[in-house]
């Protein structure tokens, strides 16, 4: 019977990772969005660690270009009238742009309606009244001697034709119809039809017709980001149209202006993974491999896009349209760079995510792919990737499978473990080596996934084997106890955890003189009166017992389970075991009468304090306790002795206080050096609840309070001497506290402390 259980078990333990590992390998090439989009997470993380490295000034110091951003943000927004600007203000921009060296400006906007500010929009439109006669006459003299004086866009698109590298951008748009965006230079590919891989639109929003003849280059704008809002990819060519053959391509606005500024006779070309001198394995549709802008040679993916290498917002890379416009621009950052105009105004939404940011202006896409391909910096995914990652994956999972069914599960985890370290090490070094994008996640996925599978059978032979050590030790031991040795092996072992918690000291004040007048038993009696209460109060209060110390009792809050208030607890523990020292102390005093013997009542202090504590299970590898050692702990067991000398029930710390103020009546008593601290603390004492908070009677006494705390640490002894007095009558419960600092004044009186006394009380005892 156990062989053929040993056989079933090492069977599921095989055909359950299989399983996995073939859902796995099928999801991977389903590749559906959720995992694609975990995919570009991860290599966003990349760029993160190993951002793209920027040099401003790169373009100074090699043969090449710069790339920069004339920014209409809204300093410049501000200075210069909200948005859009008359054409002849963006006409003057244009022409200083030129002035200052600029290889290149392209627009990152669409002109695609007539200048509503243009005088030959406004004029026509005033009424036809006498009084605008004389402006009429005027508008056909400018108009008759130059249309560009009456034309903001008959200006702007002069402006365009007399300098010859100005790039206007257009928009696709997902509307049918309209006139079609002119081409200033034709897009040649080779290989298979382009059109079923590049990004496709049915219609465009193009510029004013005027404008399109007068500018050198014309390019899309569309940068469409992935379905979790970051852009990620920017194309170089996109299509217009419904079908390849009556599809029309266009470059982006990155690619026109780097066709322009190597001359307007260059090219654009895209070439297909089936075309000459390229090897294509695949079925389908080819997929674009690369592109070619003049004498500029840029690998592409399949759809023809560049992997955005995000390098962060930079500030040089911006120039404030402004400062153009008020001649207050730094010539080192307009002179022989490509300048797109955009904006980062909020208003104007023209805001994206990229892989580092959250926010940037969507210029800042096309400045980026720009300098990348100037620098000649890419991120490529490998058409060989998602195959080298199947064959990765599959030869993992069967290692996996054949580790985990032989070993336990500890070294199932680090098999696990390492092998998916080692898919991320290799994804990052070829990432931070060649710029290579290969995925860790499905590999790790399904390492993971094979783990587990065999980690649930694993358990259920675990289980099973447990049920057997029940069958055999049932006899020996308590069931409970072996249920929890069963269910928790763990508790066996050594180890702790650092917590924020409230540890609680109590104490019975003279116990020798107390436990004289028992016998052992009787003793022992009178202990478990005490405590079996005691321990119930703080148990309901959601405190552990941490153990008894013959009559002190040690508890704490917030371990081995959380509890978010533990700072309240542990105070309202206290004042109710106070409460509940009344009834026990009368009871006491009814047995010592029913015996004929003396009764002395029993009188606690305890102590309170809160902060990081180490807690776990301490002590050898043959006996230890659940227990709490550090100087939180320390603190409170001191606050505890410092109950009798205050004349106090409970003294708590400072960080106890402050995680309940505004809950629980409490006075600050002093600030004391412990036994055993060199940095004094301030420490207060407990009186009750938030009804005692809120009384009058306490509120007043407690502004008087802290009268007499400042009369005293300034060396105001009449004032002090007086107020304690007035508090003693006030508040007897504590009236010992103010007889001490009455005393205090008596002894400073004799033997003043000095101007430099701080106020500091050192305690001599624990």
């Amino acid at each position: 019977m156990a062989t053929l259980r040993k056989v079933a078990w090492n069977w599921i333990g095989v055909v359950g990772p299989l399983l996995i590992l073939a859902a796995a390998v099928t999801l991977r090439m389903a590749d559906p969005e959720i995992l694609s989009d975990f995919r570009n997470r991860v290599f966003d993380q990349y760029q993160v660690l190993k951002p793209r490295p920027y040099d401003a000034h790169w373009h100074l110091r090699q043969d090449s270009l710069g790339v920069g951003i004339i920014d209409i943000d809204e300093d410049s927004l501000a200075r210069h009238g909200q948005w859009p600007w008359p054409r002849d203000l963006l006409a003057r921009l244009l022409g200083r742009a030129h002035q200052l060296g600029a290889a290149a400006v392209a627009f990152d906007m669409v002109f695609a309606e007539p200048d509503r500010t243009s005088l030959d929009i406004v004029v026509p439109r005033l009424d036809q009244i006498p009084q605008y006669d004389a402006v009429r006459e005027q508008f056909r003299a400018l108009q008759a001697l130059d249309p560009t004086l009456t034309s903001n866009d008959q200006f702007l698109a002069a402006t365009l034709q007399q300098l010859q590298t100005t790039v206007l951008g257009f928009s696709f748009s997902a509307r049918q119809g309209g006139r079609t965006p002119l081409i200033k230079k034709g897009i040649v590919y080779s290989g298979s039809n382009p059109f079923w891989t590049l990004q496709s639109f049915p219609g465009a929003t193009p510029n004013l017709p005027a404008l399109e003849a007068a500018a050198n280059g014309i390019g899309s704008l569309n940068v469409v980001p992935d379905t979790d809002g970051v852009v990620r990819r920017v194309p170089i060519v996109l299509a217009l149209g419904d079908t390849p053959d009556a599809a029309t391509l266009y470059p982006s606005l990155a690619a026109e202006v780097l066709r322009l500024v190597q001359g307007q006779d260059q090219s654009i070309r895209i070439k297909a993974a089936d075309a000459s001198g390229e090897r294509f394995f695949g079925t389908g549709v080819a997929p674009i491999v690369r592109a070619r802008i003049g004498e500029i040679d840029i690998p592409t993916d399949a759809n023809a896009q560049i992997q955005l290498w995000d390098s962060g917002s930079q500030p040089q890379r911006y120039v404030p349209a402004w400062r153009l416009l008020d001649d207050q621009a730094d010539p080192t950052l307009i002179e022989g760079r490509i300048l797109f105009v955009g904006t980062s105004a909020p208003g104007l939404v023209d805001l994206v995510a990229t892989p580092l940011e959250n926010v940037v202006p969507g210029v800042e896409a096309l400045a980026q792919i720009t300098e990348q391909i100037l620098t000649q910096t890419y991120l490529h995914r490998p058409d060989y990737a998602s195959g080298l990652e199947l064959v990765f994956m599959t030869a993992l999972g069967l290692i996996l499978i054949g580790m985990i069914t032989r070993f336990s599960a500890i070294h199932g985890a680090l098999v696990a473990i390492a092998a998916m370290a080692a898919a991320v090490a290799c994804s990052w070094y070829a990432f931070d080596r060649w710029q290579l994008l290969f995925d860790p996640i499905y590999p790790s996925l399904a390492a993971l996934g094979v783990y587990l599978a065999g980690s649930v059978i694993n358990f259920a032979r675990i289980e099973s084997e447990k049920q057997q050590v029940r069958d055999a030790f049932g006899r020996y031991l308590s069931p409970s106890l072996v249920e929890q040795l069963a269910q928790n092996p763990e508790q066996l072992k050594l180890g702790g955890e650092m917590r924020e918690m409230t540890l609680l000291f109590c104490d019975i004040r003279g116990f020798t003189t107390i436990s004289e007048q028992f016998d052992p038993p009787g003793l022992t009696r009178f202990i478990n009166a005490f405590l079996s209460p005691m321990t119930e109060i703080i148990v309901a209060n959601r405190g552990t017992i941490d153990k008894y110390m013959g009559d002190c009792i040690m508890a704490f809050w917030n371990a081995p389970l959380e509890v978010r208030d533990h700072a309240a607890c542990g105070c309202r523990s206290a004042l109710q075991m106070f409460e509940r020292l009344k009834t026990l102390n009368e009871q006491l005093r009814l047995q010592a009468e029913a015996e004929n013997r003396d009764h002395r009542p029993i009188h606690i202090g305890a102590g309170l304090n809160s902060g990081p504590a180490c807690v776990g299970n301490m002590g050898s590898d043959l006996r230890f306790d659940y227990s709490v050692l550090g100087d939180t702990v320390n603190l409170a067991s001191r606050l505890e002795g410092q109950s009798k000398t205050y004349g106090v029930d409970i003294v708590i710390g400072e960080n106890t206080e402050a995680a309940i103020r505004g809950e629980f009546a409490t006075l600050e008593l002093d600030r004391i050096k412990v036994k055993g601290k060199q940095v004094p603390v301030r420490i207060h004492t407990l009186l009750g609840d938030r009804t005692l908070l809120d009384s009058p009677a306490f509120q007043a006494s407690a502004s008087r309070h802290g009268d007499m705390l400042q009369a005293y640490a300034a060396q105001r002894w009449d004032d002090c001497e007086r107020l304690c007095r007035q508090l003693a009558e006030e508040l007897p419960r504590i009236a010992g506290l103010y007889a001490l600092y009455e005393g205090r004044v008596a002894q400073f009186r004799a033997n003043p402390p000095g101007p430099d006394w701080d106020g500091v009380y050192v305690a001599t005892s624990k």
